[in-house]
């Protein structure tokens, strides 16, 4: 069939479904955006492309379905890199167009013109650019199908004088492939390691939540064993937290009674994941790996699998499919060993670290410090961290959405939130972006009207995604809900100074005359700020009941101590010393 380039790219667009694309608008991309609305797909215009690639990774992580990102070439694009990166650390699967400087002035230094394909080639999971007008829906299809298969951001890069050429094409069909369901040696291998196992452990990670029945398929399992169940940091979501084999999170600021347990296992089935370092390192000074545990780690990526740990048994594979080939194959006598000295083992380990994370109200200083002591003198009637995230916890919904930015009082609560299925805790990942939180949950509310949500950041982390306040307020964008830890300080970076650089505060310190509820109101949006435990339950009960019957946003400004939690990168700092010593004095004269 005849027809314009632009029309064959849209129309494979919706023979993939692909409903929803963000970005900001540009010429050259205005050949295919004029048609979204005919074709029946939206295009959610921001404030910043970041922003954009943000909200299409909350958007895909929510609903499990492909959205697309697209710019103006050139600087529009290269304002993606970070939220591409980071949607490939968290295996989104996303769609990204890039539209490209012209052929007949590429390689001229023109206007807007920059090395898209090399910008992006370590960043994506699969790389494409269009080389004639007539296979631009061969290239697409193959583009997106691979977004699938690899479970990560996939580009095509497309010459804008590709555009408005006509073309005799067929519209191809999606190229779709059967996940495996690993090896058959390397899966009863598995299976015979955990049914010989005397205290099993499953760590499930992202996989899990990504795979079709993966939550499932791994319940059995570990209820076959009664195995308990750990997830990865940021991985909430992949076990359902009332389950009573539910360890809770490992790494930074997670569970104790996770790490206690895991430390115990002779047999470990690392599940959808990496094993990534953020997921392993000690914490709250155990060092809880195993390691003398043999390890069976599952990954669809042969490249991830032994790359952190020493593996007794690797499988390339799709999670669900292997835990049930797993379970199928397990002995009769699979779990038994200990069994009834396990599960109450479990049960009073999980008891005892509810109770402990219920009772905490301050974050410690490292001896020869006093950071947290100063702070609490400081600002005594003020809420601490961990007291709003118990008033959070007491008005948050069971069925929410919700989002975290990367920052010190945001991985305080990495222990607390738990939830019933996936899909459910967005994070920005180990890439590690500032700027996540409020993008991702729009994104997210995009994808799930139906569905309360609530964004968290701190105020470092949120000033680079503020100006999203003026895009989101529009009559066609849903309402959500944005919490702000207000402490006034970089507070990840400033705790790294108390501990290693002797109170030095270099760039940590933010503006305190800064009202980030004004400038929510600002923006035609609701904004409160609260300062009491009580104030915040009832100001998230309210915007949450407020979202969901009138569509109204709102962002609730904590203000907060300037208590520290543990610093990120134990691991990677230490204090430096000094040689041949620095002097304002050697500073060259003006």
């Amino acid at each position: 069939m005849k027809m314009t380039t632009e029309e064959a790219f849209v129309k494979t667009l919706q023979r993939h479904g692909i409903r929803h694309a963000f970005g900001i608008i540009g010429s050259a991309m205005m050949p295919i955006s004029d048609i979204f609305p005919t074709a029946g797909i939206k295009f959610w215009d921001c404030a910043h492309e970041g922003s954009a690639g943000f909200m299409a990774d909350g958007y895909t992580r929510a609903t499990g379905e492909m959205s697309m990102m697209i710019a103006q070439n050139g600087p529009g694009i290269t304002n993606f890199v970070t939220a591409v990166k980071t949607a490939y650390w968290n295996h989104t699967p996303l769609l990204l167009v890039t539209p490209q400087a012209a052929n007949k002035t590429i390689g001229q230094g023109g206007f807007q013109e920059v090395e898209q394909m090399k910008l992006f080639e370590d960043m994506v999971a699969y790389q494409e650019e269009v080389r004639d007008p007539s296979r631009v829906c061969e290239v697409l299809a193959r583009v997106i199908s691979k977004a699938h298969r690899l479970s990560g951001p996939a580009q095509i890069n497309i010459p804008r004088d590709f555009w408005t050429q006509v073309i005799d094409v067929e519209i191809p069909d999606p190229i779709n492939f059967e996940v495996s369901p690993g090896g058959e040696a390397s899966v009863t291998k598995a299976a015979e390691l955990l049914s010989n196992a005397k205290f099993p452990v499953i760590l499930n990670g992202a996989g899990v939540v990504l795979s079709e029945g993966g939550i499932a398929a791994s319940k059995a399992l570990a209820e076959a064993l009664d195995a308990p169940v750990c997830v990865g940091y940021q991985h909430n979501d992949a076990f359902p937290g009332s389950h009573p084999l539910f360890a809770g999170p490992l790494g930074y600021n997670g569970s104790k009674a996770g790490m206690e347990l895991i430390s115990k296992a002779d047999v470990v089935l690392a599940l959808g994941t990496r094993l990534n370092p953020f997921s392993t390192l000690p914490g709250y000074g155990i060092d809880y790996w195993p390691a003398d545990a043999k390890v069976i780690q599952v990954d669809i990526n042969p490249d991830r699998i032994g790359l952190t740990k020493k593996v007794t048994v690797g499988i390339v594979g799709d999670a669900a499919k292997v835990a049930k080939g797993i379970t199928a194959q397990l002995s009769d006598s699979a779990g038994d060993a200990g069994r009834d000295d396990r599960k109450a083992l479990i049960a009073n380990t999980k008891s005892k670290w509810k109770q402990e994370l219920s009772s905490m109200d301050h974050e410690d200083d490292d001896p020869g410090t006093t950071w947290n002591q100063r702070a609490r003198a400081d600002k005594p009637d003020w809420m601490s961290p961990r007291m709003a995230w118990r008033a959070i916890q007491a008005a948050l919904p069971r069925e929410a959405i919700i989002s975290s930015d990367i920052g010190n009082n945001c991985a305080i609560g990495n222990a607390y939130p738990d939830f019933d299925e996936g899909r459910k805790y967005l994070a920005p990942g180990l890439f590690g972006p500032c700027g996540y939180g409020l993008p991702s949950i729009v994104g997210a509310k995009i994808g799930q009207p139906d569905v309360p949500v609530v964004g968290f950041a701190g105020d470092g982390a949120f000033g680079i995604a503020v100006n999203e306040l003026t895009a989101i307020g529009r009559g066609d964008w849903p309402g959500i809900t944005q919490i702000v830890f207000r402490n006034y300080q970089w507070g990840a970076e400033k705790r790294n100074s108390t501990l290693w650089f002797d109170d030095n505060f270099v760039g940590t310190e933010l503006d305190t005359q800064v009202n980030y509820a004004g400038i929510a109101q600002a923006c035609g949006l609701k904004g409160v700020q609260v300062k009491t435990m009580e104030e915040l339950t009832d100001a998230l009960s309210t915007a949450i009941k407020e979202q969901m019957d009138s569509n109204t946003t709102t962002l609730i400004e904590v203000l907060l101590n300037q208590e520290l939690g543990e610093p990120f990168r134990r691991d990677a700092m230490k204090k430096p010393v000094r040689v041949a010593g620095i002097s304002a004095a050697d500073m060259a004269a003006e």
